[in-house]
């Protein structure tokens, strides 16, 4: 079999998964569930995070570095629930029949959405530790610098994630095809896991430091120090250390499982572990809109009204005396405390 493979990218991906005896014979039921379960979660993944994104834009008390970068992380789990929809119908026996640009695509956008989320973190430990240093609650970062680095961090995505299909692959060198992703080469799943994993612990460092400072400086302030003061920098790092905590939690034995692929580790079982583990990756996108909600309240009421105001769209088309208790103009919802009226409020003036 491994004779009829060339270097060809519009061949099926068959020949190379039969190359390693992946066993892709899933079946109806399974698929069923698999699919069904995840697409819960996909929808949660999207309905979520992009509720987020839109809080970021029409709260103007988000309307701060922290926050826009914030949103940032969470268009990135946007785009890796459409990533896992994509993979969840075009796994098991349907992987056989992509073709190896189509295989490229399909890891591509999952790649692109966990470089993206790193880069993130990376960035917002960038911003807080230069709000920290200051004592502030907000970096002096402008909104120019904060879009040019929003955009940096796309642009290095999409880069990484091209890097297999611009040729580090093993396409035309096939004993250097690793188990999990049969077209990637091994140098590259060792390159890729490892750097990764150490940024992960360059990040633990920074922001164990930087809360180790903040601690130590609220002990030396004053005591006649206001308490909101005292608390204004902790509030933030509390939020992105949880966050980050639940990153490296979720994709270090994803990490761990491809590096060992990588130095092809004949004892390991990668192949065992690889739907497990793809599973707490996503499980990561679920949990990250969770954290900004249970860590901020104003980022939780935010996203409430705009729940509440979308479900005043439902009823625009009802009379006015349909619901039994509500006075003409009982209906303004806490959303104008965002600078914006709410949905019902103004379902009179759209009407008009």
């Amino acid at each position: 079999m491994a004779n009829n493979i060339s270097c060809d990218r519009n061949q099926s991906m068959a020949a190379f998964y039969d190359l390693h005896q992946k066993e892709l014979n899933w079946t109806d039921t399974q698929l069923v569930v698999v699919r069904s379960f995840g697409s819960l979660l996909c929808s949660f993944i999207l309905a979520s995070n992009g509720l987020a994104v839109a809080a970021v834009v029409i709260n103007r008390k988000f309307h701060f570095p922290f926050y826009y970068l914030l949103a940032n992380l969470a268009a990135s789990d946007f785009l890796a629930g459409i990533a896992y929809i994509y993979l969840m119908f075009n796994t098991g026996q349907v992987s056989r029949t992509l073709t190896v640009n189509m295989y490229f695509v399909r890891q591509g956008l999952l790649d692109i959405s966990f470089s993206a989320s790193l880069a993130n973190l990376l960035i917002i430990a960038l911003e807080r530790y230069i709000a920290i240093m200051s004592w502030r609650l907000h970096s002096g970062l402008t909104k120019r610098r904060v879009s040019l680095l929003i955009m940096l961090v796309w642009a290095v995505a999409l880069f990484l994630a091209a890097v297999p299909s611009l040729g580090w692959n093993c396409l035309c060198n096939l004993e250097d095809c690793s188990a999990l992703a049969p077209i990637f080469s091994k140098s590259y799943l060792v390159f890729w896991s490892l750097s990764n994993l150490v940024v992960f612990l360059v990040m633990v460092v920074i922001y164990t430091r930087m809360y180790a400072y903040v601690k130590r400086k609220t002990v030396a302030l004053s005591p006649n120090t206001s308490l909101n003061r005292r608390r204004m920098p902790i509030k933030f790092i509390k939020t992105v250390m949880t966050v980050l905590g639940a990153f490296v939690i979720c994709w270090t034995p994803g990490l761990v499982i491809l590096l060992m692929d990588g130095i092809n580790c004949q004892k390991c079982q990668v192949l065992k572990f690889k739907t497990w583990f793809l599973l707490l990756a996503t499980l990561n996108s679920v949990m990250n809109p969770i954290i900004y909600s249970y860590k901020d309240k104003d980022m939780w009421r935010t996203i409430k009204n705009i729940i509440c105001s979308l479900a005043c769209l439902r009823h625009r088309g009802r009379p006015r005396n349909s619901q039994r208790g509500l006075k003409p103009h009982s209906d303004t919802l806490p959303i104008q405390e965002m600078g914006i009226e709410s949905q019902c409020s103004v379902e009179e003036k759209l009407q008009d």
